[in-house]
Parts: structure tokens; C-alpha cells; sequence
């Protein structure tokens, strides 16, 4: 018998060197191994990735992590539903001290849907609607139904001074949009992506490569500078004049 793995690990192509490291932290009921499209898409293009199997363990499994000679910079924490919630709390709390946060779906509001907690059914329409996912939600035997329950603190974001990408589904019913707007307002440091379409699993619904693209372009402005330089930007006026 084979014992399930700590950290999942997903690393850059062979005789590439490391872009960075990114540390997955999951939500209630999940466990590393779900976020497997999002690390091997970021692998891909040389980020390394680790993504805890167990989320309870994030106050010391993600110190030793960072701690980790191997461990290549820019280092971000990408933190889903309440594994956002204790990236945030990692860093406004001193414990660690990356380059930068990741937060999908961060649970904004005490008013969640409690109902899916019966219904396996209805967890699913909340989580997402990508076929592939609930099939693997479906078959998991890891991953822990009916947990998408409960309260939760707000987020302690006026003490995180490091960047902030902060994705957020449009159609997200746990955590609604509008809340995340007001959660996030003030912030100059968060930098906010709404996905259409996209429910409360924002990193697994059907625009998971949005997602991973928008993770990778904000990974590729943070190598640039921690003040977020623009690598691409939309000509609009010159588009207009080529069309014309």
C-alpha cells in the first residue's frame, strides 16, 4: 500500500531552468492533486509547483516550502476558496514573506449556500460546470464532499504589501462577484480578473486555460518588477487604423 504524497510536485521541462515557484494551497474538501491541469499548464512554461495535499497543514508546510534551497524566485502562494484565506493570513501575519499573492475565488461573505452539504449533486452545480472536473470530483476518493459549508473571517488584506492577482468567477453563487468588489476595493495592490461564466472553483471551471493564462502572465510581470510592468498591451487605436 502507497501512501498518499504530502506535496504534489509539478516541475519545469527537462535542461530548463526554474521561472519561479508557485505553492498551491486548496479549499475545503480538496487536496493538491485536483489543481494536476493548473501545475502541469504552468510546469509547461517553467514555473515549478507544489500544491499541499492537505491544507490543514499550510502553517508549516508552507514555511518549509519557501525555506527550501531549491526553491526558485518569484515565489507566489496560489490559495483557492479558503486556502486564499490562509494565504493571506500566512503573509498578514508575518509567517512567510513571498513575492506575491494568487487568490481564486476567496470566500467574501457568512451568507454561502449551505445546502450542498447533502447534496452532492448541488455542490457540483456550485463548484463548476467543466465536465472533466466533476468527473474527477466524482471519482476522487480524496477529495471530502459536503465541505463547502460554513463562515469565515474577512480577509486581513491592509496587511499584505506584496502584489495581489485576485481571480473571481462571474457566476460564482458562494462567493459572488459583487461581494469580491467590494472585499477587494481599496487595494491597489490587488489586481482583479472576473472570468465569464466561471462558478466557485475558478481555477477548474470550463475557463481553466483563461485562468492558467492569466496566472502565467501575471508570473511573467512579476519577473519583470514587483510594480507589475505591462508586457502586453492592446494597440486599439492602431487596430482601428489597420481595419479601416
Amino acid at each position: 500500500m502507497t501512501s498518499r504524497p504530502t506535496v504534489h510536485h509539478w516541475d519545469e521541462p527537462a535542461g530548463l531552468a526554474a521561472r519561479g515557484t508557485v505553492i498551491v494551497l486548496p479549499g475545503r474538501g480538496e487536496h493538491g492533486g485536483v489543481y494536476e491541469r493548473l501545475g502541469r499548464r504552468l510546469a509547461f512554461d517553467a514555473y515549478r509547483v507544489r500544491a499541499l495535499a492537505d491544507p490543514a497543514t499550510a502553517a508549516t508546510a508552507v514555511p518549509a516550502l519557501l525555506a527550501r534551497e531549491e526553491t526558485a524566485g518569484p515565489r507566489v502562494l496560489l490559495g483557492s476558496d479558503t486556502g486564499a484565506l490562509a494565504a493571506v493570513s500566512l503573509v498578514a501575519d508575518g509567517v512567510v514573506a513571498p513575492d506575491a499573492l494568487v487568490l481564486a475565488g476567496l470566500p467574501t461573505t457568512a451568507d454561502e449556500p449551505t445546502g450542498s452539504g447533502a447534496d452532492f449533486g448541488a455542490e457540483l452545480e456550485l463548484r463548476t460546470a467543466c465536465p472533466t472536473h466533476r468527473g474527477r470530483l466524482t471519482a476522487d476518493a480524496a477529495f471530502r464532499r459536503g465541505a463547502l459549508t460554513g463562515e469565515h473571517r474577512p480577509p486581513a488584506l491592509d496587511r499584505v504589501g506584496v502584489p495581489v492577482l485576485a481571480l473571481h468567477g462571474a457566476k460564482d453563487a458562494v462567493s459572488p462577484l459583487s461581494a469580491a468588489r467590494r472585499v477587494y476595493s481599496g487595494f491597489p495592490e490587488v489586481h482583479l480578473v472576473s472570468l465569464a461564466g466561471t462558478r466557485h472553483d475558478a481555477l477548474n471551471d470550463l475557463t481553466h486555460r483563461t485562468a492558467a493564462a492569466s496566472v502565467v502572465l501575471f508570473l511573467e510581470r512579476l519577473r519583470l518588477a514587483a510594480g507589475l510592468p505591462p508586457i502586453a498591451t492592446a494597440e486599439t487605436g492602431l487596430l482601428r487604423e489597420v481595419a479601416a
